[in-house]
């Protein structure tokens, strides 16, 4: 795992992810469970840093979502190393109309305990209080529709959707409480930061495009050749310039004999965010 530490320009921390972690510490006392959210390309990446300073002793299960994207190999490790740190994984599609019953099914079964007791004292079975959090752009709102089996979360392939904090009562015995998307405040280690700005859990507007897409052609040729040869017909990235420009005529960026670099920057991160682009996990 590449825990090297260096600057990078991304930083993105906007009031609304502030408040998030006040209101979550204020509500503490009600949750019961806690669904922490992150992307199975980037499991490592997308990870709150310091999510126990926030929920503490609570349970927890870690959802890995977008198991259609990933590299299920590669995702697979990430997989058995948070098992091995005593927690539970699901990665789920969350496209796939049943696969967030695997998540009903084992909250469930973590609070069967709790319930059995309430059933001794002659109680009737308590509303579970589930808490979900995780980075911009994780699928937590797809996640609360899917559950709620209605619309009541927007849902948007762009980071900064959710902006509040309320409660969402389901069929399932289950009250979930949206969040909004948190980023820890500073975006220290350069390769977390690229991979998050690579699957747009940053905004575009405050990325330095060219370096996220460069990143993203370095990455491709290093893991995946094959999805570079298919995508862009391209076999080597030695000369970053002559991609681009290879790339800019195929799409049609070139104007005047020049190469439009800022179209082809984001045509390569569009191709991430609008899913053209499948089958990889970034996290090493």
């Amino acid at each position: 795992m590449d825990n090297n530490r260096q600057n990078t320009t991304i930083n993105w921390y906007p009031g609304h992810m502030a408040k998030t972690r006040r209101l979550v510490s204020e509500k503490y006392s009600l949750i019961d469970i806690v669904y922490e959210l992150v992307d199975a390309r980037i499991p490592y990446s997308s990870k709150i840093k310091d999510i126990y300073d926030l929920i503490r002793n609570k349970p927890k299960l870690l959802i890995m979502t977008k198991k259609d994207l990933c590299d299920i190999k590669i995702t697979e490790k990430w997989i058995k190393y948070y098992e091995n740190l005593d927690t539970k994984v699901l990665l789920v599609d969350l496209n796939n109309d049943n696969d967030y019953k695997k998540i009903i099914e084992e909250t469930h079964k973590i609070m069967e305990k709790t319930q059995a007791k309430r059933e001794d004292k002659g109680m009737k079975q308590k509303e579970i209080h589930a808490l979900v959090i995780g980075i911009p752009n994780v699928g937590k709102s797809t996640l609360i529709n899917k559950i709620a089996n209605r619309h009541v979360a927007d849902v948007g392939n762009n980071p900064g959707v959710t902006k509040q904090v309320k409660w969402l009562k389901t069929t399932y015995n289950i009250s979930l409480l949206d969040t909004p998307g948190i980023l820890w405040p500073k975006l220290n280690e350069e390769k977390v930061a690229l991979n998050l700005a690579s699957m747009t859990s940053i905004k575009q507007e405050i990325l330095p495009i060219d370096e996220v897409a460069v990143y993203i052609l370095k990455m491709l040729y290093e893991y995946y050749p094959n999805i570079l040869k298919e995508r862009y017909n391209i076999n080597e990235i030695d000369d970053v310039a002559l991609v681009y420009e290879k790339i800019g005529k195929n799409m049609g960026a070139i104007k005047n004999g020049e190469v439009d670099y800022d179209r082809v920057s984001k045509k390569i991160l569009n191709d991430v965010k609008m899913e053209y682009i499948k089958g990889i996990t970034f996290d090493r």
